[in-house]
């Protein structure tokens, strides 16, 4: 399977370079660039080039090979353990919900009470 990625990814950097290359070719060639057929030409090669780009780009950020400035590193949420109970993340990392937000802190109260039994006096 990773011979199959590889060709993919390499046939869609190719496609993505031959799409720049005819931006260029028909920006060179044209008499006057701001005409609308031309703006419409060199408008439709750059979102070829991003969509057959965005293959490659996603590959590489999976595998953690692309580094993206200024993204912070997300940190892991709350651990489950063996019995099924969620324990609380640790003060320093916040716990995030589906969408990566920080979670507020009330609710980060109630999930740290969920695995605490309530102790009733006899």
């Amino acid at each position: 399977m990773s011979k199959e990625l590889g060709l993919l990814n390499f046939i869609c950097v190719l496609a993505v370079l031959g799409f720049l290359v005819l931006i260029v070719v028909t920006a060179l060639t044209a008499g006057d660039i701001l005409t609308t057929d031309t703006l419409f030409i060199m408008t439709i090669c750059l979102v070829m080039a991003v969509m057959f780009a965005a293959s490659p780009l996603l590959y590489l950020k999976s595998q953690n090979k692309l580094p993206i400035p200024f993204m912070k590193k997300t940190s892991e949420g709350p651990t489950v353990s063996a019995t099924g109970q969620i324990a609380a993340a640790s003060p320093r990392t916040p716990m995030l919900d589906a969408k990566g937000r920080a979670m507020p802190a009330d609710v980060r109260a109630i999930i740290a009470n969920l695995g605490q039994k309530e102790v009733r006096p006899e």
